[in-house]
């Protein structure tokens, strides 16, 4: 008879304990909750309700009197046949990608470089990086601007110094001509990126020990085994990031084409970008131009996703 009281005192004490922890808990997951909650409502607000906006549009014929009368009929998918049929955006998907990979290329490749170098303090190290932001720091139409000025074929810069070292023997038409106006403005991009890859990288170097470079000096590697086998590896994540984000700015670059080409000469720079600010603005067929948009939505969501995916080691085990 004891041992029944017993366990019938001590059973309301084993319900309280275990009511204690799951309120503490439930005001722990409230507690996160209001932390996450402004995040979540931001990102619907000013991220999920333009893009969902922006797929319905091409769908619809939007045009300039819609935004009195309010009506968008559904055309289905007239605005998509519309432009995958245009030969400009055929033209410009292609002039997109080897804009974005060359600029990828010339600016990873120059700022791992300088990355590099000035990983290796020296006197005035700081003084020279700090020059070497200012096209990063300058807005990109203004750097546009100077370098239309810079490149034009009778007054620029480039071509009289050119000529008076006797490299070439005529002005060359760096933005008037088809076959160089789009390689001008890779090499334009190519300069205004490589401080931001530069920048990063280098704060990735930073956080390598340096007891392994020494450890690699005394078994025998020379520079560049040290730099493949033991710096490239470690500055892996880092490089993710700054293959992606520039990837990403890269593709949807408007400004720099607009005011170094406008687009010419004969649509040889017309890239995605430019092409949806036609459509939208100059012939106010919002529903191409929200369908041209989507594409360039498209293609960064899964070159993000595939290069995550593939690099997904780097960042920590999947959960």
């Amino acid at each position: 008879m004891s041992s029944t009281q017993n366990v019938a005192v001590s059973a309301p004490v084993s319900d309280g304990t275990r009511s204690r922890p799951s309120r503490a808990q439930g005001r722990r997951s409230a507690l996160r909750w209001c932390f996450i909650a402004p995040a979540v409502g931001y990102m619907l607000a000013f991220f999920g309700y333009p893009l969902v906006r922006n797929v319905v549009m091409s769908f619809q014929h939007y045009t300039p009197s819609t935004f009195f009368d309010g009506r968008a009929p559904f055309n289905g998918l007239a605005n998509w046949r519309a432009v995958f049929s245009n030969p400009l955006f055929t033209d410009s998907l292609w002039h997109t990608l080897v804009f974005t990979l060359g600029s990828l290329l010339g600016q990873f490749t120059l700022g791992l470089a300088l990355a590099v170098f000035f990983s290796r303090r020296f006197r005035l190290s700081g003084v020279v990086r700090a020059v070497l932001l200012l096209p990063w720091l300058v807005p990109m139409v203004v750097s546009a601007v100077v370098w239309r000025k810079l490149l034009d074929p009778a007054t620029g810069v480039l071509n009289t110094l050119l000529m008076d070292v006797h490299l070439i023997g005529s002005p060359l038409p760096w933005l008037s001509s088809p076959n160089a106006a789009l390689a001008s403005a890779v090499l334009v991009n190519i300069w205004i990126g490589i401080p931001f890859n530069m920048v990063i990288l280098y704060g990735g170097l930073q956080e390598i020990p340096t007891d392994l470079h020494e450890a690699a000096a005394l078994d025998g590697a020379g520079v560049w085994r040290t730099f493949r086998s033991v710096t490239f590896p470690l500055l892996r994540p880092v490089v993710t990031v700054v293959l992606v984000l520039g990837f990403m700015s890269t593709l949807k670059i408007l400004d720099l084409i607009l005011a170094l080409t406008n687009g010419g000469p004969a649509d040889s720079t017309q890239t995605l970008g430019t092409v949806s600010y036609q459509l939208s603005f100059l012939q106010l067929d919002f529903g191409q131009g929200a369908v041209v948009g989507n594409v360039l939505i498209l293609i960064s969501a899964v070159f993000a996703v595939l290069y995550l995916r593939a690099n997904r080691a780097d960042f920590g085990p999947e959960r």
